[in-house]
């Protein structure tokens, strides 16, 4: 599997054991032990890096050794003896107990190196504490612990991924812990798309440093944190030269912040992590055991947050803050501006921050008004970007990013309302790889973009009161539907609303000339019959298409010898964006394509390249001749089982390999899955020609929606039946016999190209590997561009047809059709004879139609 499949995988299963327990609190438990394992797994690499052989393990990895615990613990910073290995638990089967888990989480306290106390002290308290919960008895606990353990026992920690599939994995519970953790997920998770766009704007800032130190002082699980370090370290090329500072206040969430970093296989001395109210216990951080040694004010090159929203605090006593007294205080129900205030304070003159807020501190007044205007006219706000609504797990309020500097050669503010932007996953919103791209491209280059971003100056935010508010700024707003009243009485298109598809007219300047009757007048009429065929047809449209084509002739040979040729070596993270320029490149100059689209197109298929490059990197390359065993779950003896269902390619999909090399079988098995759809068809057309008391009898099932096999026979084989019946059910006889077999033919052939496709994958050559890679990777993606023009031009057809539509109809019109209407109708009421009253009624009546 790869790491998706097993991240799923292990989600799934961990879900349906989780039982009553609530997703927020499981998720300590589920995460708590694969850090075990992680540990335990590290202690034994080490060994065995060192000559240790398991028998070497078994028999002499306990406490009773002084000299190797010592040794251990000085390389690692733990010591775990062979008895509370996660393998060892493994092992024992049927005798383990939840008593070894919690013997060998006092011991895991007991052993810690000195060096490593700060990052591993109580790290498993979470855990231990919460064992009680998996079930009201040692058996019931022993139980789940036992299927937690066994769930993640496959998961790879040895480090040859570089992490990545520890961390992916890690990162995929929590999101969806997170996910199903309502309110409470916002006290320990920064949605991925969030944190990602955060990091790409930090990255950009801090990317020619060969040296820096990154904090979040709200670190909840950790995951910002280790993403913006993820981003800087593409730039930097050497993760060991970035140190992390992490702050948490609930002691199990801190838990977490401490495992996420230690699994990424950042080095214990580059992480320095504290517990604590981040407003009321500030750095300058100091080892009370060593004040002046020890002492570290704390100004690092980036700090990045998603405080509590809105949060109580207590601005009593503080106005000798450091952090606070330039600026002034946060009001007491609301803490927002303490933490941006805290973070400010903690960047260094050539720093950055961003930070994630409600849209509130952009245009509140009193102190947070204050506090507003002091951070514009000391020239600390560098960008505010507004985001979706409901983007954030447990709360749909919309937030905002705020960017600030220490310092600016600049006096402006980029704003950007990026809240259109978005994609809809299940009840929340998500920003698309796309989004952020354009995002941070914005951030980076400081643009203004109609609709979407304006640099403004402050002179123009002191006239609105330094009020910030995003719509003051940028009108990200669609032009509402106008009505012409000239054109809804009289017809034609007004010149204003043609004009409203500049855009069209700039890229094809001799288009609108072929359209309309006098591209100069008031209104317009079209003057050709079929709009589309016109528009393709016409030579600016034409050269579009053909400009479109020539920029990109050659890109499938490129993207073949960068990503094929050059498979072994490439740099998976940072390839993608190598990959969007050369795009951009080729995009340049020609007009109308949304080049961000065009990256959205690259991305959607991206994901599914880079978990196939890691795999031929790691495995080699002949890990795309391979197959694995497709395992599913089904019902056996009323319990859920994991059991082999064929096999599926490790890197090259069964039904590629089919359509490329066995075609001619494929094409014949779905002709017969055809005629099995046909004769479904056919037994519904003889049922309808049934009578319907004829339905009645018994070789029609009691729903009447289907023939039943045995009594069609029985009746035929009587001959109780009128001829035409018979005719029907013999040739129902006839289905029946053609489905038996086609169905056994279908299943037959189905399993034989099956193992077909197995047999040919394994015995693939390098070049059809090559060949079928180019297939799975590359034709997607030129395909998808391809089509960028095509879909531009039918986009903007449409709109021509739309406006065609909405004034092909004139008031006039319509009212003299009223008019016949009436006076036909008042015609026929002439006709109608009845009583006394009857023609009174219709008399009035022929008067409101004006009949009279």
């Amino acid at each position: 599997m790869n790491k998706q499949q097993l991240a799923s995988k292990i989600w799934e299963s961990a879900n349906k054991m989780r039982s009553k327990i609530e997703a927020n609190e499981y998720k300590d438990y589920i995460l708590g032990f694969i850090f075990y394992k992680f540990l335990s797994d590290k202690e034994i690499k080490y060994l065995k890096q060192n000559d240790w052989t398991d028998e070497d393990i078994k028999g002499f990895l306990n406490e009773d050794d002084r000299e190797t615990v010592e040794s251990i613990q000085k390389n690692v910073g733990y010591f775990i003896a062979y008895e509370n290995l996660f393998s060892t638990w493994l092992e024992m089967g049927s005798d383990f107990n939840v008593s070894n888990v919690r013997d060998a989480l006092s011991a895991f306290s007991r052993l810690i190196n000195a060096s490593h106390k700060k990052v591993f002290d109580k790290i498993f308290d979470t855990l231990q504490t919460g064992l009680s919960k998996l079930g009201d008895s040692s058996g019931t606990q022993t139980k789940a612990i036992s299927d937690l353990i066994h769930l993640i026992k496959d998961i790879p920690m040895d480090g040859k991924q570089d992490y990545d599939v520890l961390g992916f994995i890690y990162e995929y519970l929590i999101s969806n812990f997170a996910a199903n953790a309502g309110k409470k997920a916002g006290e320990f998770y920064t949605p991925h798309e969030v944190s990602l766009l955060m990091s790409e704007i930090v990255a950009d800032h801090l990317k020619d440093r060969t040296e820096i130190k990154i904090y979040d002082p709200t670190s909840g699980s950790g995951s910002l944190l280790i993403n913006i370090g993820k981003c800087v370290a593409k730039y930097m090329g050497d993760g060991d030269k970035i140190k992390y500072y992490a702050q948490e206040l609930k002691a199990n969430t801190y838990n977490l912040t401490r495992m996420n970093l230690v699994m990424r296989g950042i080095l214990p001395d580059n992480i320095a992590t504290r517990n604590g109210d981040t407003l009321e216990e500030d750095w300058p951080y100091f080892d009370e055991s060593d004040p002046v040694g020890t002492y570290d004010p704390l100004y690092v090159d980036a700090v990045v947050s998603n405080p509590p929203y809105s949060q109580n605090w207590n601005p009593a006593n503080k106005e000798s803050d450091p952090r606070y007294k330039s600026y002034g205080l946060a009001p007491k129900g609301k803490a927002d501006y303490a933490f941006l205030l805290h973070d400010l304070y903690h960047i260094k003159p050539d720093g950055l921050m961003t930070i994630v807020l409600p849209h509130g501190v952009l245009f509140r007044g009193g102190e947070e008004g204050e506090i507003r205007k002091n951070l514009i006219e000391n020239n600390k706000i560098d960008a505010i970007i507004g985001l979706p609504a409901n983007i954030f797990f447990g709360t749909g309020i919309p937030t905002i990013i705020m960017v600030l500097k220490q310092r600016r050669s600049n006096t402006d503010v980029l704003i950007i309302d990026a809240s259109k932007g978005f994609e809809k996953v299940g009840k929340t919103n998500k920003l698309r790889a796309s989004d952020i791209k354009k995002i941070v491209d914005a951030v980076t280059s400081r643009v203004s973009i109609p609709k979407f971003s304006r640099v403004v100056s402050r002179e123009e935010i002191r006239q609105n009161d330094y009020n910030l508010n995003i719509p003051r700024y940028v009108d990200s707003s669609e032009k509402p539907e106008s009505w012409d009243i000239f054109a809804s009485m009289f017809g034609g298109i007004p010149a204003g609303e043609v004009d409203d598809l500049g855009e069209y007219w700039n890229a094809f300047p001799s288009l609108k000339k072929a359209l309309f009757d006098d591209a100069d007048a008031p209104y317009l009429h079209f003057i050709v019959e079929d709009i589309k065929k016109a528009v393709l047809e016409q030579a600016d449209v034409t050269a579009f298409e053909g400009k479109f084509k020539s920029a990109f002739d050659g890109f499938d040979s490129y993207l073949a010898e960068e990503l094929i040729g050059g498979m072994d070596a490439i740099n998976i993270s940072k390839e993608e964006s190598a990959l969007s320029a050369k795009i951009f490149d080729r995009l340049d100059g020609i007009p109308l394509v949304d080049r961000y689209e065009a990256y959205q197109l690259l991305d959607n298929e991206w994901s599914r390249i880079a978990v196939d490059l890691e795999i031929i990197q790691t495995e080699g390359f002949d890990a795309a001749k391979k197959v694995d065993p497709n395992m599913v779950v089904r019902k056996k003896d009323g319990k859920d089982t994991e059991v082999q269902d064929g096999w599926i390619g490790h890197v090259i999909p069964f039904e590629l390999v089919q359509e490329k090399h066995l075609s001619e079988k494929l094409s014949a098995l779905k002709a017969n899955e055809t005629r099995l759809t046909e004769i479904a068809a056919g037994f519904e057309e003889q049922l309808d020609e049934l009578p319907e008391e004829e339905k009645e009898k018994d070789f029609v099932n009691d729903d009447k929606t289907a023939f039943v096999a045995a009594a069609v026979k029985k009746a035929i084989k009587a001959k109780e039946v009128e001829p035409e019946i018979l005719d029907i059910l013999k040739k129902v006889d006839a289905l029946v016999a053609e489905e038996k077999a086609a169905k056994k033919k279908v299943k037959d052939d189905s399993a034989a190209l099956h193992l077909e496709t197995k047999a040919k994958i394994e015995q693939l050559s390098d070049d059809e590997v090559k060949e079928l890679l180019r297939e799975k990777w590359i034709a997607p993606v030129v395909n998808g561009l391809s089509k960028l023009p095509g879909g531009i031009i039918n986009g903007f057809v449409s709109k021509l047809e739309a406006l065609a539509k909405k004034y092909e109809t004139t008031f006039f019109e319509v009212e003299e059709e009223i008019r016949n209407v009436e006076s036909d109708l008042a015609g026929m009421l002439e006709q109608l004879t009845g009583n006394d009253y009857d023609m009174q009624g219709l008399a009035e009546f022929k008067k409101l139609l004006g009949g009279e």
